[in-house]
């Protein structure tokens, strides 16, 4: 007796779970989701500072950029490595290049003007410390607690991989 009533609930399950797997079964298109206008100038670089084409600090800092919400502008963020400023830069759709004048930069209450010039994204621009071909970005920022200095900030696209981190 204990077989039939076991093997009438085995067959049950069996049943119930090719009902569950077949009704489960995805029969729509996978999602593809947009990208920004400016998906090509985001990401994390690490770049060098300079001034007068001479290195100021100790290597490379990790820098994002990020599109606003608007896709009009760029956001600029140095996390707290350099002058510790994130600014929200203009961007020519075009060109894909960007530059802005006297762009408020308040982090932690430390407020500064920023002013970026020259900014360009260049596509398999550079190599990486680790050899690979990657973006490189490269803009030249002046800040309102030095006036006068130029700096030049100058790297690559962060890939992801060991050797390439800094």
């Amino acid at each position: 007796m204990k077989s039939i009533y076991k093997n009438k609930i085995l067959k049950a399950l069996f049943i119930f779970s090719a009902g569950v797997l077949a009704l489960s079964c995805d029969k729509h298109e996978d999602y593809v989701p947009g990208k920004s206008a400016l998906s090509e100038l985001s990401g994390d670089w690490y770049v060098r500072v300079l001034v007068d084409d001479e290195e100021v600090g100790n290597g490379y800092y990790l820098l994002t950029t990020a599109n606003s919400a608007d896709d009009s502008s760029l956001w600029i963020d140095d996390h707290f490595n350099t002058f510790e400023f994130k600014v929200k830069c203009p961007v020519n759709l075009e060109t894909l290049k960007f530059s802005g004048t006297n762009l408020p930069s308040n982090r932690d209450g430390v407020e500064m003007d920023v002013t970026v010039s020259k900014g360009s994204i260049y596509a398999d621009g550079t190599e990486s410390t680790g050899g690979n071909v990657v973006d490189s970005i490269y803009f030249e920022a002046e800040f309102s607690v030095d006036p006068g200095t130029i700096y030049q900030l100058a790297g690559y696209k962060r890939t992801g991989l060991a050797e390439d981190e800094h």
